[in-house]
Parts: structure tokens; sequence; C-alpha cells
């Protein structure tokens, strides 16, 4: 399982360069106040692990991985825990540079936005992996990227049409009652994203031929 792990994460070695330089980019324009830096970092994390499968398709990982001990298995879950390690890593990267930033700019920081934004953040970046996951190891990357980018574009069409006719007011107060649990339901709901979408990739990894 370790060896999988690492596997991953020295894979993305050469991505590095990248993300330090969005990183400089983004810590900049937050500081002028031109972008929020929460927004970068996760979602960053997913899209370098994520190019970890065309590096396993290009070198053909998979072949290799189904002949070793439980290959199949440590493989998929390889997969999610460096993707999990990553997207932790650079949220306490983001959390000390944003109360850092917030400090600098006003001598005050703001705990509860800064956290609540992050946390959004890490939502949303989640969300992202759950559907993306298994997309991946059902139709392999390439064609996974062009379908996901087809759905998430027909979901803004489709979610900003139903927010221009349908009165979304009944579901605006549902979300406030629940708006005080909210540091629980969102930690909840992204473990159980997780754990589908993990073993949506299991079962589709499993039968998958190689």
């Amino acid at each position: 399982m370790l060896g999988f792990i690492k596997k991953d994460l020295l894979m993305i070695k050469s991505n590095i360069k990248i993300f330090v330089i969005l990183l400089i980019i983004y810590v900049f324009m937050t500081f002028q106040g031109q972008m929020d830096l929460s927004f970068l970092l996760p979602f960053m994390s997913v899209m370098i692990m994520i190019s970890t499968f065309s590096y396993d398709t290009f070198n053909k990982w998979d072949a290799y991985a189904v002949t070793l001990p439980n290959g199949r298995k440590n493989s998929v879950m390889g997969k999610y825990i460096a993707t999990i390690i990553l997207i932790e890593i650079t949220t306490i990267i983001i959390t000390i540079l944003s109360f850092t930033i917030s400090y600098a700019k006003t001598k005050i920081i703001d705990f509860e936005n800064i956290i609540g934004t992050i946390l959004g953040s890490l939502f949303a970046t989640i969300l992202l992996q759950s559907f993306m996951y298994p997309a991946m190891y059902k139709f392999g990357p390439e064609k996974a990227r062009i379908g996901i980018f087809v759905v998430v574009f027909g979901v803004a069409i489709i979610g900003g049409t139903v927010a221009k006719y349908v009165d979304l007011s009944p579901m605006i107060k549902m979300l406030d009652s629940i708006g005080t649990y909210w540091m629980i339901v969102f930690p909840v709901t992204m473990i159980l994203m997780l754990y589908i979408s993990y073993k949506a990739s299991e079962r589709i990894y499993f039968k998958k031929e190689i």
C-alpha cells in the first residue's frame, strides 16, 4: 500500500514548479484583493493528482499493478489516500497564508470567514474528485476529461436556468436552518462522498479488463 501511495506522490514532483508559480501569483492577487487564495490550492491538488492517471496510462502501470498481491484494491486506495494527503498539505498551506495575509492587510484575523471559505473550497474539491475519479477509471483520462467538462458546463447552464425561473427560497431557508451545524454537516458529507466515490472506483477497476 505504501508503495502505491509513494508512487503517486513522487509522480507529481514534475508539477511542483507550476504549483509554486501559481501559488506566488495567487498570493499576490489575494493580497491585492483581486482573488481568494482558498480557491487555488485544493483544486490544484486534485488536478495534479489527475495527471497521475495520464502517467499511469502512458507507462502502462495498470498492467503491472494487477499482477501484484491485492494490486487492484491497493492501486485505487493508494490513489485516494495520496490525493487526500496532498489536499491536507495544501489546505494547511492556504490556511496559514490566508491568516497571514488577513493580518497583514487589516491587523485582524477573521477566523470564521476564512475557515468557512476554506471549508467551502474543500467541499467543492472533494465533490469534483468524487465525480472525476470513477470517470477516470471507467473511461480513461482523456475521455473522462472531455466528459466531465461537458457535464460541468451542462450543470452550470441548468443551474443558471433553474435559478432564473424557479423559486429557490424554500431551499435557501432549508440551508439557513442547518447553518448552525455546517461545521458538522460539511465534513460528514465530504467523508460520505469520498467513500461512495472510492467504492465506485474500486468496483469499476475490479471489473476492468487490462
